[in-house]
């Protein structure tokens, strides 16, 4: 393996230091919860999701992760080895689909506002067009052009630890965004310096006005 070049002292290059940087091995209750299928508490957060992201990496190792959000239950529950995620419209780049179709190895982090766990979901994910399914994740009468298709090979609830010291839900501890560009100025000063803000700001909101 060639290592990256970096400029810090104690660089962790072996599993032997990083148990022992973190402390040994996870608890019995923490390594035996991993699943390989889905069980009733697993499907009940899926149901109550309105937000998966979804990380994959193509056949180089080069990866994305990838918001997905809709109604909660939007990503189905086929059986309890099986989930599909429909795709409504994005921006076209389609970068995580891309990946799939070189590296079907994907991972799921399920989460549900207010709920401080997570699901992880890790497997094998193709991409079908088979008409049932897209017709039965239809919304408003737009059926998704075509649907992901996981393989769950393993799943587990993921403890609360983070959300806790993020103070994800707490929103007397969310910061200050006013010093954050809307997404007009950002994309405006990235992609097209000299185009209108408003101009760019009127196409934004358009494409938003097309949530299906």
């Amino acid at each position: 393996m060639t290592l990256l070049r970096t400029r810090f002292e104690g660089v962790v290059t072996t599993l032997d230091q990083l148990r022992a940087i973190v402390g040994g091995e996870p608890s019995v209750r923490a390594a035996n919860k991993v699943k390989p299928t889905l069980d009733h508490h697993h499907r009940s957060i899926v149901a109550a999701s309105p937000f998966v992201l979804i990380g994959t990496a193509n056949a180089d190792g080069q990866c994305d992760v990838s918001p997905k959000g809709d109604a909660p239950g939007f990503v189905r529950v086929l059986d309890d080895r099986t989930l599909a995620i429909p795709d409504r419209p994005g921006n076209k780049r389609i970068d995580g689909w891309q990946n799939v179709l070189t590296n079907p190895h994907v991972g799921l982090l399920f989460i549900v506002p207010g709920k401080e766990e997570t699901l992880r979901v890790n497997g094998r994910a193709q991409i079908v067009t088979d008409p049932e399914l897209r017709q039965a994740m239809a919304v408003e009468g737009n059926v998704p052009p075509l649907a992901i298709v996981v393989e769950v090979e393993e799943c587990f609830v993921h403890c609360a630890k983070a959300f806790k010291r993020s103070g994800l839900w707490d929103q007397a501890r969310w910061p200050d965004i006013s010093g954050i560009a809307g997404m007009a100025e950002i994309m405006r000063d990235q992609t097209q310096p000299d185009c209108p803000l408003e101009e760019v700001d009127q196409a934004i909101q358009a494409s938003y006005s097309k949530l299906y």
